[in-house]
């Protein structure tokens, strides 16, 4: 009787635990951060109509901006201390050089369409103010800020050569409208970067604009705004691109808001975070709606045959445009190993890296990263071995001529570089990040899409014997000299 009566109480005790357990859990704050995808978000000032506060009609963008800063007389000073409106980031110490480096949309090359120098009227048409057509643009003007391509709600505003309105758009509409900036804001300059939707990034194009939960969880199921992770302070918006950043300050992670410590129950999965990034799983793919460009070959420009959008233009040669893309892996510490720079010499026999992450396996900062690579083949200078700057916008630009000697000349002056009148193409490669079109969780990468004997992971590249199931982790096998 006496052992009955252990037993019952010890039943109690069970029972009370199966009813607490779940209660507790479920009022611990780290499960209510994970619930709750607003909980790391900060909140949006609230937002002034500004349909009765201008005195229009306005005849320019800068007579506009001139208005907003009446109220905001802050405002044009803080933007100009952004890279979106330098488009050149403050020197960086970085392994490679031995003094810092600046680097930025401004004054590097890419492989897309090459380079903002001797091209400003066609390249800064996204660029965050009004007038930037040659060398002599003047930052300090608070005039020439455009505060409208951040704020417009009208979606009547559009910007044409250097940045100016395009003729035609009613500003005091547009005026009228202007708000807290969204995915369309960013958007139409950042998905459509490199000359067109979808074409540089593999994972931001137009389909963002109202994506599905499939296609990006934050956006489609959360209606989240670029600016809820990409948070912004006195107009100072967080964020890095690999493109034109060589170091990881301002720098948006996916543990801003996702604890690593609680976000896996699943211990073998929490295992895996010191050494494969969160997008390795989370963006199992790029280019899911709109075909990316992987590849651009310059050297066929200037033929008189069949043009396609995604095939073939007379003005910038042939392309090959890829949808579902798998991305190709590699180690990435957050910043670059290597960044190609004006007048640097090149190797023409073998594809020059124009921004190359730096990690390995033995690095404890570096994690397996998910990217997508642009193969191009750009002009290039075949005596002094250098990439060429070409002009391509304007009176005898390439798009006005079709000359390759004249536009290297005339690129080539514009940067301070010899030309020695002689040039050839050259294979390039680029490094673009995948971190958007995160899908729902039960769409992630699983154990068989890396572990398996047809797994997207090549194992030796990456510095490992083979498949870690069989050789063991980074810090528990020898590993592959590379």
């Amino acid at each position: 009787m006496k052992d009955f009566k252990y037993i019952w109480i010890f039943g109690l005790l069970f029972t009370g635990l199966i009813i607490l357990i779940p209660v507790v859990l479920a009022l611990r704050p780290e499960a209510e951060a994970q619930d709750n995808p607003w909980a790391t978000v900060k909140d949006d000032p609230e937002h002034t109509s500004h349909a009765d506060l201008f005195d229009g009609p306005f005849t320019t963008g800068s007579e506009v901006t001139l208005a907003c800063l009446d109220c905001h007389p802050n405002a044009a000073q803080q933007v100009m201390k952004t890279n979106h409106w330098t488009w050149q980031a403050p020197p960086a110490t970085v392994s490679w050089s031995e003094e810092p480096v600046s680097t930025g949309k401004k004054n590097v090359l890419n492989n897309f369409c090459i380079g903002i120098q001797s091209n400003w009227p066609g390249c800064t048409k996204c660029h965050a103010g009004y007038g930037w057509d040659d060398a002599e643009f003047d930052f300090t003007v608070e005039a020439n800020v455009d505060c409208l391509v951040c704020h417009d709600q009208s979606g009547i505003y559009a910007k044409g050569t250097s940045g100016l309105p395009a003729e035609g758009v009613d500003l005091l509409a547009v005026a009228e409208s202007v708000g807290l900036p969204t995915r369309e804001n960013c958007g139409g300059c950042h998905f459509n970067g490199g000359g067109g939707n979808a074409v540089k990034h593999g994972d931001m194009d137009t389909s963002l604009y109202f994506p599905s939960e499939e296609q990006d969880v934050h956006m489609g199921r959360f209606d989240f705004e670029c600016t809820d992770c990409h948070q912004t302070h006195d107009h100072e918006i967080s964020g890095r691109a690999i493109s034109v950043s060589v170091d990881n300050s301002n720098q948006v992670y996916c543990t801003d808001c996702h604890d690593a410590a609680i976000i896996h129950d699943d211990s073998r999965i929490a295992a895996h975070l010191d050494s494969v990034a969160c997008q390795t799983c989370h963006v199992p793919a790029g280019a899911t709606r709109e075909p990316t460009k992987v590849y651009w070959d310059w050297s066929t420009a200037g033929q008189d045959i069949a043009e396609n959008t995604h095939e073939y233009l007379k003005i910038k040669g042939s392309f090959i445009y890829e949808s579902d893309i798998m991305p190709e892996y590699t180690w990435y510490n957050g910043v670059l190993a290597s960044r190609y720079l004006l007048g640097d010499v090149i190797d023409p026999t073998q594809p020059t890296v124009m921004n190359m992450p730096a990690g390995d396996i033995r690095d404890p900062e570096a994690k397996i990263f998910p990217f997508k690579i642009h193969y191009a083949k750009q002009i290039y200078d075949t005596v002094n071995n250098y990439l060429i700057q070409p002009q391509t916008v304007g009176e005898g630009g390439y798009w006005d001529v079709f000359d390759w000697d004249q536009a290297a000349q005339l690129g080539m002056d514009a940067v301070g570089l010899d030309y020695s009148g002689e040039y050839g193409f050259a294979e390039t490669e680029m490094y673009w990040t995948l971190s958007h079109m995160v899908v729902p969780a039960d769409q992630a990468l699983q154990c068989a899409d890396c572990h398996s004997d047809n797994g997207r992971m090549d194992w030796p590249a990456l510095g490992y014997y083979g498949d870690p199931m069989r050789w063991g982790g980074r810090t528990s096998q020898v590993l592959v000299e590379k």
